[in-house]
């Protein structure tokens, strides 16, 4: 009969076999290709995207992630390319994994402002975000990964041109790369000059669209705008802020509208003008 093992019961026999054969154990609970196997089952239903999911996005438990190269850093968080497929089959799609640091490393350099609208309820989180504590930093950490995970679900579901978020994990949110099928990320607003007339026009509907929304950007500019095949997609949501209950509201409209008409205007853009574009916010948010 075989053995009942219990934490006592192994004998020497038992423990030798233990100590050859671990490492061997872990390389079979390992994928067969790439760096680790599709984390779509480590997330909740409620941590992923908005169903209907894309035909695009592979969801088989078969799956494995593998890393393809870093496509952006920053102070906060990096953005990585990962390649999520089924082995032996052709299905696979690109993500763009964006990975908030440990807090031992994060420099959110941005806090005190966008915080003041995300009070929580926890005394003692407040207060360790506050002080900026060890875990204090790391309760900001899975706010930042929260709120752009959640400012992408619901920006999505309203039409608006975003990545279609695909799940968190952590401090890990992965949502749809924007760029080519072979992996080459679409260029910066800051580094496109054909087009710019009907780029601008495009980016006006989506900032109207969002403070009819009572919400602004918080950190809009060239540099988080993408553009693929002629089409604007607005990236880095995690300081979305709310217009109408943050006190710092109308600045935050005024400052993404400052941001965007400025450059379009010194691009030759006779159309951008700073004024105009937050006055027009500002009426849309209700707030004039």
């Amino acid at each position: 009969m075989p053995k009942k093992y219990r934490k006592n019961a192994l004998d020497a026999d038992d423990l030798e076999w233990l100590d050859n054969n671990l490492e061997s154990n872990d390389d079979l609970d390992g994928p067969p290709e790439g760096d680790r196997w599709s984390t779509w089952d480590q997330s909740t239903p409620t941590e992923r995207g908005p169903r209907p999911h894309p035909d695009w996005l592979v969801t088989e438990l078969a799956a494995v992630d593998t890393e393809l190269g870093v496509l952006k850093t920053g102070k906060e968080a990096d953005v990585h390319l990962i390649s999520r497929g089924v082995p032996g089959t052709d299905r696979r799609c690109l993500l763009a994994a964006k990975r908030y640091r440990s807090g031992e490393h994060r420099l959110f350099h941005r806090d005190a402002g966008y915080l003041e609208g995300r009070r929580m309820r926890d005394s003692r989180m407040s207060r360790a975000m506050a002080g900026r504590t060890a875990f204090g930093k790391e309760v900001i950490a899975g706010q930042w990964a929260g709120a752009e995970f959640a400012a992408l679900c619901r920006l999505f579901e309203l039409g608006l041109p975003v990545p279609y978020p695909v799940q968190i994990v952590g401090t890990e949110v992965l949502e749809e790369f924007i760029g080519t099928p072979d992996g080459y990320a679409a260029p910066r607003l800051a580094n496109v000059s054909e087009d710019l007339p009907a780029l601008w026009e495009q980016l006006v509907e989506a900032m109207v669209r969002l403070a009819h929304e009572g919400l602004a950007h918080g950190d809009l500019s060239p540099y988080n705008i993408l553009v693929r095949e002629g089409r604007v997609v607005i990236i880095d949501l995690p300081q979305i802020v709310d217009v109408i209950s943050h006190p710092a509201g109308p600045e935050f409209l005024n400052r993404d509208a400052r941001n965007v008409a400025t450059w379009f205007a010194a691009k030759g853009v006779t159309q951008a003008d700073p004024d105009e574009l937050a006055r027009l916010l500002r009426v849309e948010a209700r707030l004039d």
